[in-house]
């Protein structure tokens, strides 16, 4: 078996992507700077995760280097040169909030350090599937200009609307609305993963994820929603909701359920494919609903303060639909709802809090 080369190796995704090809005997490479600690202050330090990927994986091979360093990433992929198999690309600055503060960050770590995989790709593997995982935040706040209803704990879509039924999918618009800088940078790297795919043949895959979450994730309030939250529920912490009512709709996947939407994509690549990705009707919880789920796992309540003012170009509600990546793989299911994520986020967080 070649090489696995994953990105943002030590984070959420990058972890249990590790974890899932290691397994399957894969020799795994990581690219990880903890960058997390830097954005989000030490408590988002993914180094705890790196050590335990040493740990659990002997085979592992770890790379402190970052993405927007032309000359590091061509060294790396220099070595493994012609053995690469698949590169799974999950780094990023994370948050719309942060972005904000540093525009250059943002664009360096999510667009350019993007490209500069896509072209150690095309030079030194072009045959190995590509594997991006973008976002939602690149439809911007055109999800607020759906007909929402109010209900008692959370928005809902008109239920006349053709979206309504299975969420939203890949034909709406990224174009002119708000996206946030954040979006905005995630827009650039999409847009070029895709090209790589049509203009170079690549096999490139685009995810845009609704909220990724799992035990592995080193939430902060800027980014990590239900993990934060967790945490917050577990310490007493006081929690900050941001406008809507708090009604403001998300769907949620479990990290593991995403990997084998990876692997099913490594096992048969396309082309410049883009797919919603996230927990569609399957798994979704309004602020209010994923609160009320907290207190009841940890039997605590919850400390919470309500702003008016919701965070520039988020959403009101987001459920995507997933039809078109279940036709293309439909050996692919879920394994978790919202419930079983926050509770194995709470005994993830065990001894961690």
């Amino acid at each position: 078996m070649g090489v696995v080369l994953v990105t943002g190796s030590a984070g959420l995704i990058g972890a249990e992507t590790v974890r899932r090809f290691a397994g399957d005997g894969h020799d795994v490479v990581g690219i990880d700077n903890d960058m997390r600690a830097y954005f989000f202050g030490a408590e988002a330090s993914t180094k705890w995760s790196a050590e335990r990927l040493a740990e659990e994986c002997p085979g592992y091979v770890h790379h402190d280097a970052d993405i927007r360093d032309f000359d590091a990433l061509n060294r790396i992929f220099h070595q493994y040169s012609g053995g690469i198999d698949l590169i799974v690309h999950t780094a990023a600055q994370p948050s719309h909030d942060w972005a904000a503060q540093e525009p250059l960050t943002d664009f360096g770590v999510n667009a350019t350090g993007t490209l500069h995989l896509l072209e150690m790709t095309r030079h030194h593997a072009p045959e190995a599937p590509f594997i991006f995982t973008s976002t939602n935040k690149v439809y911007g706040d055109a999800p607020n200009e759906l007909p929402l209803i109010e209900q008692e704990t959370r928005w809902e879509l008109d239920p006349a609307h053709p979206w309504a039924e299975h969420g939203i999918d890949e034909t709406m618009s990224i174009d002119q609305c708000k996206h946030s800088v954040f979006g905005a940078s995630k827009v650039a790297a999409d847009v070029m993963v895709q090209e790589y795919g049509r203009y170079f043949g690549m096999k490139t895959a685009i995810f845009r994820g609704g909220c990724l979450t799992g035990p592995g994730h080193s939430g902060a309030e800027l980014h990590g929603f239900l993990s934060y939250l967790m945490k917050c529920a577990m310490t007493g912490r006081p929690y900050r909701i941001f406008g809507y009512k708090g009604k403001q709709v998300r769907d949620n996947i479990h990290a593991s359920d995403l990997i084998e939407c990876f692997a099913q994509v490594a096992a048969a690549p396309r082309v410049a494919e883009v797919y919603n990705i996230g927990g569609s009707r399957h798994s979704n919880c309004s602020m209010q609903e994923a609160i009320a789920l907290c207190e009841a796992i940890t039997g605590k309540k919850m400390d919470i303060t309500y702003l008016d003012d919701n965070r520039i170009g988020d959403h009101i509600w987001w459920i995507g639909d997933v039809r078109k990546f279940q036709a293309h793989y439909p050996d692919w299911k879920y394994r978790y709802d919202v419930r079983a994520i926050l509770e194995e986020i709470y005994h993830g967080l065990e001894g961690r809090v």
